[in-house]
C-alpha cells in the first residue's frame, strides 16, 4: 500500500469521534479535547499541542462517514507556526483490526505533493482540499491509522489518530453481496 494511499484510509476514517446522548427535551453533545475541529473522525495523539509545528483549526470530510466506492471530499485548515523544510517525515502505522499492515516512515515533503503541496512549507496559514475516489473493494472491517510527523531535526509537527470501520457494501445484485 503506498504511503499517499495508507494516508486516505487514515482521512477516510468512517467512525465519529464525538459522543451524542439524547435527552426527552434536550441533546448534550460531549467534545473531547482530542477531536480535531470540524466534521471528522481525526484525533490529536497528544492532549499537549503547545509545542507541535501546526495548529489544525479544521478538517472536514464529505461524506461523512466515507464510503467505498464513493468520492471523498477532505477540506483542511490550520496554521504553520515555522518553516517545514526538505528531510521531514512520517512515521506511519495502518492496522487491520489487530494487524497491522504497514510500519513505515516516509518522506513528507514527497507525499504532500498528492495534495499540490511542496516543500518547503512556509510559516503562516494553510488551507488544502482534496477529493478521492475510495475503490468499492475497500475489505469491510475496522482500520487504525496513526500519523507522527517531525521535521529534519526531530522537532514535532504533529501528530493524528484515527479508526476507520467500512461495512458490508449493499448489492444490487442480491441476497449474497457479491456481482455476478
Amino acid at each position: 500500500m503506498r504511503f499517499s494511499a495508507a494516508i486516505i484510509a487514515f482521512l477516510a476514517a468512517s467512525v465519529n469521534a464525538r459522543s451524542i446522548f439524547s435527552g426527552e427535551d434536550k441533546s448534550v453533545i460531549i467534545d473531547d479535547e482530542l477531536d480535531v475541529p470540524g466534521q471528522s473522525p481525526l484525533r490529536f495523539c497528544n492532549p499537549d499541542r503547545d509545542n507541535d509545528l501546526i495548529v489544525i483549526k479544521e478538517v472536514v470530510l464529505d461524506p461523512n462517514p466515507p464510503e467505498a466506492g464513493k468520492t471523498l471530499v477532505i477540506k483542511a485548515s490550520g496554521t504553520v507556526k515555522e518553516r517545514i523544510e526538505e528531510g521531514a517525515y512520517v512515521k506511519l502505522e495502518v492496522k487491520y483490526g489487530y494487524i497491522k499492515l504497514i510500519s513505515t516512515t516516509a518522506d513528507l515533503c514527497k507525499e504532500i505533493q498528492n495534495v499540490a503541496l511542496e516543500c518547503p512549507i512556509e510559516a503562516g496559514d494553510l488551507a488544502v482540499e482534496k477529493s478521492v475516489d475510495l475503490p468499492r473493494e475497500i475489505p469491510p472491517g475496522k482500520y487504525t491509522v496513526n500519523a507522527d510527523v517531525y521535521t529534519k531535526d526531530d522537532e514535532h509537527i504533529t501528530c493524528l489518530t484515527a479508526t476507520v470501520v467500512f461495512g458490508r457494501r449493499s448489492s444490487s445484485s442480491g441476497f449474497f453481496d457479491i456481482d455476478l
